[in-house]
């Protein structure tokens, strides 16, 4: 009876390296995959910001100009 547990316990204990071993490779890939992500989207971003805040001198300017002529 002793070598039945044995064998389960070993079973469960590969069991669970198998899955720590799969969840790892899965985070690691999915931080890769995060890294390209940002890389991709990094010129895009900058230009939103870049024409956001040519949008908010625009309104300064179009404000400015409108409580300057009342």
């Amino acid at each position: 009876m002793l070598i039945v547990w044995v064998v389960v316990a070993v079973l469960a204990v590969l069991a669970l390296g198998v899955l720590a071993y799969g969840l790892l490779g899965a985070r690691n890939r999915l931080v890769r995959e995060i890294g390209l992500l940002q890389r991709d989207v990094a010129p895009v971003a900058a230009q939103l910001q870049t024409a956001l805040a040519a949008a908010a001198a625009a309104r300064t300017a179009q404000q400015e100009t409108r409580s300057g002529q009342r």
